[in-house]
């Protein structure tokens, strides 16, 4: 699980302090939390990704795979005329760095101003001489580990302590909030069936990994099936992975079958409640939505509901050999929050309101809600809002002050979290109060009431 400074570092990142990261570590975390692929090194290799040698494909997977020393592993690259069997990318140790890591590491590091060298002994070589290399264009080296390193004295600064409590200080210095590590993961249901038109269907349920049916889920305990508008067909228990369940039903009778994912330890949820209506005398539609946009949306509802356990389905596809129906859903599993002595300034009061005509503001009230959205990076609430039907002209109100918004571009979101990730642009109105405080952030021009502070992290 990703740890404060894990968050922190890509809060960092997204403020454009942190440019670059270096990494001896192999469990995947700084990817799982969100630094960008092309903004990290992995010079020890990452047990989760898998690499195809033949076009350079990567592959995370939510498993650990199960080679290291970068020997062949058992899937193929999916990659449309590729098919190059995949490798695992954990060094073994008489393997060399591979140059795809150590090349951009060494750049960076003689670009740096400051190197920041977070919990590593730093006596792992050749890593540990790149921090060295900004020494050279008249970078600095700070150091922070419990005990001391060979590297002290090369150093402006050392500090023997936990790096998490040093990095929420730091946080905490340049106002920075530390985002929540949502995580989201992939699951497949198969429904299978045999092609006779018999009164009798023999179908299979099978609940699998997107990557394969041999493939693990690794936050899957078990699942429990039931009927509940059957009595006649009885409850399952599924507790060894593959999940699968055969049985044989009447072929014109529809049923609902409610499955109950149980996770492992270590999850955020125990549990979730899915329902899926089978019927094999009707045929639906196949759909596929963007997958990148369904799981921002669910980690946006994760955000605000402050617990997981949303999910949503991705595609639905069909094949006719054998019968199959094959659903992808995505899941909330986690939902770590780092935060909870850092508060961000938030509005005491704001109304949002639907804009018919800035005079009737309170008679075109649509839609009471909470809603918030991320002022530079940072999340800003609303305690009460309400939202035209086209999310396109907004408007509020802080202490009886009305502001138009004549123009807002919605990146994503819904009636219950907006994230503004286009320019907002302020309308020409008169503000007299104090607390209402106007911000241009990259261009775009934000209005908040600042009259609640943010108090210091002890």
């Amino acid at each position: 699980m990703p740890s404060l400074t894990h968050m922190a570092l890509v809060q960092l990142e997204k403020a454009g302090i942190l440019k670059f990261l270096i990494s001896q570590n192999v469990d995947n975390l700084h990817l799982r939390s969100g630094i960008p692929r092309e903004k990290l090194a992995e010079l020890h290799g990452n047990c989760f990704r898998e690499l195809c040698p033949k076009c350079g494909a990567e592959y995370i997977r939510d498993f650990e795979v199960e080679t290291i020393g970068m020997k062949e592993t058992s899937r193929r690259c999916s990659v449309p005329k590729c098919g190059g069997k995949l490798k695992d990318t954990v060094l073994d140790w008489e393997d060399a760095l591979p140059p795809a890591e150590m090349i951009p590491a060494t750049k960076h590091c003689k670009m740096a101003d400051m190197v920041l060298c977070l919990g590593t002994s730093l006596q792992i070589t050749p890593a540990c001489n790149l921090p060295l290399k900004c020494l050279r264009s008249g970078g600095k080296i700070i150091i922070v580990n419990l005990q001391p390193t060979p590297k002290d004295k090369k150093a402006v600064l050392v500090i023997h302590a936990e790096v998490d409590k040093i990095i929420a200080g730091v946080m905490s210095f340049l106002n920075l909030w530390i985002p929540p590590y949502i995580r989201v993961d992939l699951v497949q249901l198969t429904l299978s069936h045999s092609p006779k038109r018999g009164k009798f269907v023999k179908w299979t349920l099978r609940i699998s990994s997107i990557d394969g049916q041999k493939a693990p889920l690794p936050f899957l305990k078990s699942v429990e099936i039931c009927f509940p508008e059957r009595l006649d067909m009885k409850k399952a228990l599924l507790s060894n992975q593959p999940f699968s369940l055969t049985r044989e039903t009447i072929r014109s009778r529809a049923f609902k079958m409610v499955m109950q994912l149980n996770f492992v330890e270590g999850c955020g949820c125990s549990y979730i409640m899915m329902e899926k209506t089978v019927n094999f005398l009707e045929s639906p539609q196949g759909f596929s939505n963007d997958k990148n946009s369904v799981l921002q949306q669910l980690k946006d509802a994760a955000f605000v509901d402050s617990q997981c356990g949303q999910h949503a389905m991705v595609e639905r596809k069909f094949s006719s050999k054998p019968n199959a129906e094959m659903t992808m859903h995505a899941i909330v599993t986690s939902n770590l929050r780092h935060n909870e002595g850092q508060m961000v300034e938030q509005p005491e009061r704001m109304l949002l309101f639907r804009q018919s005509a800035p005079k009737a503001l309170k008679e075109n009230v649509s839609e009471i809600s909470s809603m918030g959205f991320e002022m530079n990076n940072q999340p800003v609430f609303l305690k009460e809002a309400a939202v035209t039907e086209d999310n396109s002209i907004l408007s509020f109100m802080t202490d009886d002050v009305p502001t138009i918004l004549t123009e807002a571009f919605i990146g994503t979101g819904n009636r219950d979290h907006l994230r503004y990730n286009e320019p907002m642009i302020l309308g020409a109105s008169e503000v007299t109060n104090s607390n209402l405080k106007m911000m241009e952030m990259n261009g775009a021009v934000f209005a908040y009431n600042s009259a609640s502070k943010r108090p210091k992290l002890e």
